[in-house]
């Protein structure tokens, strides 16, 4: 995707519902002169498209709550350079 067209092209493809649409209604709602607001657009829903083209993004956003919810009770935080988990921030008197 490298230009206008083209991501309106993939988003009709491959975009939510209305998402062409909202682009356009966003993009006629700034000014041609502010260009960063312009990319910021731009940039968000190219960055939609290339999520729904990834399958890991795919796969991981259609988890459920309770799925990730699972995996973090199995995996351990890991420590950082060797030091245990900073766990006293949250729960005084628990590292100690």
């Amino acid at each position: 995707m490298r230009t206008l067209a083209e991501l309106r092209e993939a988003l009709t493809a491959y975009g939510f519902a209305g998402d062409r649409q909202e682009l356009d209604l966003e993009l006629g709602a700034v000014g041609l002169d502010d260009l960063t607001k312009v990319r910021e657009i731009v940039q968000s829903y190219r960055h939609r498209v290339l999520l729904a083209r990834d399958p890991h993004a795919t796969a991981a956003i259609g988890r459920s709550n309770e799925d990730v919810a699972a995996e973090l009770r199995r995996t351990p935080p890991k420590a950082v350079r060797g030091r245990r988990p900073v766990t006293h921030a949250f729960y005084p008197g628990a590292g100690r």
